[in-house]
């Protein structure tokens, strides 16, 4: 009855991989609801998130938590009682930012409540007492992951209160002796030190990632340039096309012209042969034209058996520039898919730097 919603919103929930501590593991298969509770029997602010009835984000704020906004629609923050991170999609960058700052303004709460938490701790404990909260704070002090200094219960909370949905460890009454509590420090300390040496390992294991990559990208870069002196040549080719187009042109044009020639000719000797068959006296003028024709035909037979070997060269010519074209489609399209390939690389990168 105590724990009441103070600010909701709509995101799409994921959590760290924690096989690889690199990867996003979506929680949720749509947008679900994250509110903030505020529970007043103990002073603390929590993140809570439901998909149907199962529990997918519940995050208690602390002093030490930070989020962070990794993009204009995505946030993240760590909790170390859950031992995970939690990333928030939103549908639009004013809702991160709201999320954002009723964050800090949460975060800053509980700094306050934990702070007249502790002097009320202080004024009302014997000397006895004060003792225990001593150690308690001291192994907190080289921490400096989010979420490391949780808030611990004062004396004077109620023992029926509403039980806590973090680990049990944190509501540890101040009536145990200062050797198990310092035991309990102790062990939670070298877990925090132990989930470092695994930051750290995955830190290294990105750095090396990184010195893979920018090995590919140069390997990529150089293809992308011989890929593009390929296309140069490939322009050189097309543009010889059409030098054998203007060719062709030419050719027939000049065959339009001998085939014109050849009708005048024609037309002559058909003149010459009745004057032949009008007059014996141009016998010698008929056999003059008669060989002028043999040679013309001859001359007109070679000009089509050029003209044939021309169209040849021609149609080769043309299944030369598709078989070019097409390969010069297939070469822009693996450039194109080697590009997309970079650009994820980079964007997993950044994700990974930014969130390391």
């Amino acid at each position: 009855m105590g724990e009441q919603p103070i600010f909701s919103t709509r995101a799409h929930v994921f959590q760290i991989d924690p096989s690889t501590k690199k990867n996003w593991v979506p929680t949720s298969k749509h947008a679900v609801t994250v509110s903030y509770f505020f529970d007043s029997t103990r002073n603390v602010y929590r993140i809570i998130s439901l998909d149907g009835s199962k529990a997918i984000i519940n995050s208690t704020i602390t002093p030490n938590m930070t989020f962070t906004k990794t993009s204009q629609k995505f946030g993240q923050w760590a909790d170390s009682r859950a031992n995970t991170v939690y990333g928030l999609g939103f549908s639009s960058e004013s809702h991160l930012s709201k999320f954002a700052e009723k964050f800090a303004e949460f975060k800053e709460a509980a700094r306050l409540a934990k702070e007249k938490s502790q002097e009320k701790t202080e004024l009302s404990s014997t000397p006895s007492q004060e003792s225990a909260p001593g150690d308690l704070q001291s192994p907190l002090t080289p921490e400096s992951i989010n979420g490391t200094d949780e808030d611990r219960v004062t004396p004077n909370t109620p023992k029926h209160s509403e039980a806590r949905a973090e680990p049990p460890q944190n509501t540890l009454p101040y009536s145990h002796s200062s050797s198990s509590i310092n035991k309990h420090w102790e062990a939670e300390l070298a877990a925090l030190k132990g989930n470092n040496a695994k930051l750290t390992a995955a830190l290294l294991e990105s750095t090396a990632n990184v010195k893979q990559w920018k090995q590919q990208l140069g390997a990529y870069q150089e293809e992308a340039e011989r890929l593009h002196k390929r296309v140069t040549e490939l322009e050189c080719v097309s543009g010889q096309t059409t030098v054998i187009k203007s060719q062709k042109t030419e050719l027939n044009r000049t065959i339009e012209e001998l085939e014109a020639a050849l009708r005048a000719k024609e037309e002559e000797l058909e003149r010459l042969k009745a004057e032949v068959e009008s007059a014996n006296e141009f016998k010698f003028q008929k056999d003059t034209l008669t060989r002028r024709l043999q040679e013309t035909e001859s001359r007109s037979q070679t000009l089509e058996a050029q003209l044939c070997d021309l169209e040849q060269r021609l149609e080769s010519s043309q299944l030369e520039r598709e078989a070019y074209t097409k390969s010069l489609r297939s070469l822009l399209e693996l450039l194109d898919s080697k590009i997309f390939e970079l650009t994820e690389l980079r964007d997993t990168l950044a994700k990974l730097v930014e969130g390391s």
